[in-house]
């Protein structure tokens, strides 16, 4: 959500007539209140600008994301093909497909214990194909 200048100041003025209310019934010195305000004000106005380059960096994140999302790899295949390196690529279509749904799987963010389910293998097996499938690739590469 983009910052709303508008509504960031009316909420500024509205802290800042309250925080002045209470320091007259303190009988606070009119130029200390003054200096006080132009200082929160500064203060505001710093604050403001960070809010709204992090708005804007944030826009832009979403927008990368949303790329990254059409670009995302889907399928066995996909991986395969994304793979630009000759001797992973090549070490990668030696390996049976389940390891590679395995692999894709774990790419995606899925546990151990659901990709376990969703392969129809027992957690320990997929942790023993992973692992030798580090194993044969620390050997290529």
């Amino acid at each position: 959500m983009a910052y709303n200048h508008g509504r960031e100041d009316r909420k500024w003025r509205i802290w800042k007539e309250a925080e002045e209310k209470i320091l007259h019934e303190c009988d606070v010195d009119e130029a200390v209140i003054e200096q006080i305000r132009t200082d929160d004000r500064a203060d505001f106005n710093s604050n403001r600008r960070f809010y709204r380059w992090t708005s804007d960096f944030g826009e832009c994140l979403e927008e990368m994301a949303v790329r990254e999302k059409q670009a995302e790899i889907k399928s066995v295949a996909d991986l395969l093909g994304e793979i630009e390196d000759e001797t992973l690529f090549l070490a990668l279509v030696m390996v049976d497909r389940r390891t590679l749904q395995i692999v894709l799987l774990k790419m995606q963010g899925y546990s151990t214990k659901e990709i376990a389910s969703l392969v129809h293998l027992t957690t320990g097996a997929v942790y023993a194909r992973l692992s030798h499938l580090r194993k044969k690739l620390r050997k290529v590469l």
